[in-house]
């Protein structure tokens, strides 16, 4: 691996990071500015998304604010479980923290490991498989 690219993980490791940490922290405070919130007060078990196969965990954070202009979930796709094929309406980001999984854009598949980051693209389409043993963890993030 190059140091250009040892660099460019390290920097989306960070902001995954930095962001992870101010998501999921133990309290919240209306109307000061600031929200923090925990996954646990938000898990919550769905099959696949977009018609997907198996079982997910969805933690899907600040669901409640209106006027907030994107979302962050993380996903947790357990032994089996899918992301169905879907058209992409807005850029979206998936960002893999652990697991294995294939994804697959505009008919060609890929394997997917932590660290990697799929960006798609409105107009395109796709869809993600958990191959590996264990859950594939993803992070999803995208505009409302």
């Amino acid at each position: 691996m190059t140091s250009r690219m040892a660099l460019v993980r390290v920097a989306i490791l960070a902001l995954a990071g930095v962001a992870i940490v101010g998501v999921i922290a133990a309290a919240s405070l209306p109307d000061a500015g600031w929200r923090l919130q925990n996954e646990s007060q938000i898990a919550r078990e769905e099959g696949g998304p977009h018609d997907g196969l198996g079982r997910t965990t969805a933690y899907s954070f600040f669901a409640d604010v209106p006027d907030l202009t994107f979302v962050l979930r993380r996903r947790a796709l357990h032994k089996g479980a899918t992301i169905g094929h879907h058209h992409q309406v807005r850029d979206e980001i998936y960002y893999v923290l652990s697991g294995a999984g294939q994804m697959i854009v505009d008919e060609k598949a890929f394997p997917v490991r932590p660290g990697d980051a799929v960006l798609t693209r409105p107009g395109h389409s796709h869809a993600l498989a958990q191959t590996g043993e264990e859950d594939l963890v993803i992070i999803v993030s995208y505009s409302r």
